[in-house]
């Protein structure tokens, strides 16, 4: 009996170990992000700023921003919703926060289950994918440049979230497709990204496509798509992303949040 009370208090103390250890690690990468970019907020948006560009979406920006907004500097969120870890598996809750910034690309997303917890990233202009058991155990994840790629478009994706991060500059471009669509497209860091993105007749943003690793050797069609617009410190932003890829056995829908909580310009963790 003393043995199996031994063998019980040391995974309880390695339990709460590895947690502690993981919730100051990423402390530390929310302060790195938060160190490596700078303030933009002191920028000012214009409609003069988007008289050139196509159509659809010269309505997005006149939807979504007003004459003056303050640019976006940091953006920091908490989430629900529900996440699946294959085709074939079911839906779990799971709750999330996440942390943006603009003047150097880079966010750091944290999102937990009953079972796991997944942290997202790009930072130092890296990407990276870990996965852990309990908070606990690593049981999947990756680097490189196919992950830098990745964690890139998610970061350009969410911009809807902090939306005068879309609006054009020296690494960012808008061209016309028609009357409902545009082509955006970014580089950075010799990474060129490149999106459809679809809009309503409102201008709202509904869905952004590209092309994305599905894993290291399968690149598929991506989609985010957006909706239940509210309106934020002046700016009109989604509630709701869905993520999925478009698959040839059809539609694999692996992610559906929604906004709890959204705040700007603050640059410190939750």
């Amino acid at each position: 009996m003393l043995i199996i009370l031994i063998i019980i208090g040391s995974v309880i103390v390695l339990f709460f170990a590895g947690r502690t250890y993981n919730a100051v690690q990423f402390s530390h990468e929310v302060k790195t992000l938060f160190s490596q970019s700078g303030q933009v907020s002191g920028k000012k948006f214009s409609y003069t700023q988007i008289q050139n560009l196509p159509d659809p979406v010269q309505r997005y920006f006149r939807f979504a921003l007003k004459e003056g907004s303050p640019y976006i500097s940091y953006t920091r969120l908490r989430h629900g919703g529900q996440f699946k870890t294959g085709p074939s598996k079911d839906w779990v809750d799971i709750k999330g926060e996440q942390y943006f910034t603009t003047q150097t690309p880079g966010f750091i997303w944290k999102g937990s289950t009953a079972m796991f917890t997944a942290k997202d990233m790009y930072l130092s202009n890296r990407g990276k994918l870990t996965v852990s058991l309990f908070s606990l155990f690593r049981i999947a994840g990756g680097q490189g440049e196919k992950y830098d790629q990745g964690e890139l478009l998610r970061w350009l994706a969410e911009s809807v979230w902090f939306p005068t991060n879309l609006l054009p500059g020296d690494n960012l471009h808008w061209m016309p497709v028609d009357s409902t669509s545009a082509q955006l497209n970014f580089t950075y860091n010799n990474i060129s990204l490149s999106y459809l993105v679809s809009f309503d007749n409102s201008g709202a943003i509904t869905e952004l496509k590209t092309e994305r690793y599905m894993n290291e050797n399968e690149l598929e069609t991506w989609v985010g798509k957006v909706s239940d617009y509210k309106e934020k410190e002046g700016m009109m932003i989604p509630y709701a992303i869905e993520a999925l890829y478009q698959l040839k056995e059809g539609d694999y829908s692996y992610a559906k949040f929604h906004v709890n909580e959204i705040e700007y310009n603050v640059p410190e963790k939750y």
